[in-house]
């Protein structure tokens, strides 16, 4: 698993991303599990996610609402197939409100451009 960290910092919450090769919806979340395996990310707050695969788009906010849409749409548009990617948020006591979607497409679109 890829994993790009301290990649975006906003009034205490700070993000992640990482991904992988993945072709179902559970390996997808034994990325996720294997991921929570390290301690700094198991403190994590969310682990919203996204795939496309053989099963179709599937995806998981993990608290995060809206976010593995936005994963999954970013996927689409990059045509990436078969991979899991993964926005980890450490929540930081500000509400960021419309801006975690931003967050969550520019972890993405970083992740994107270092495969």
């Amino acid at each position: 698993m890829r994993i790009l960290e301290n990649i975006i910092s906003d009034r205490g919450s700070k993000y992640a991303v990482s991904g992988a090769p993945c072709r179902s919806e559970a390996e997808a979340r034994a990325h996720v599990v294997g991921l929570k395996a390290d301690k700094k990310f198991a403190k994590a707050t969310h682990h919203s996610w996204g795939l496309i695969c053989a099963e179709g788009a599937i995806k998981s906010d993990d608290g995060e609402a809206g976010a593995g849409m936005v994963i999954v749409r970013m996927l689409e548009r990059a045509g990436l197939n078969g991979h899991v990617v993964v926005v980890t948020r450490w929540y930081g006591g500000k509400h960021l409100g419309g801006d975690r979607f931003r967050h969550v497409q520019e972890a993405v679109r970083l992740y994107l451009a270092a495969l």
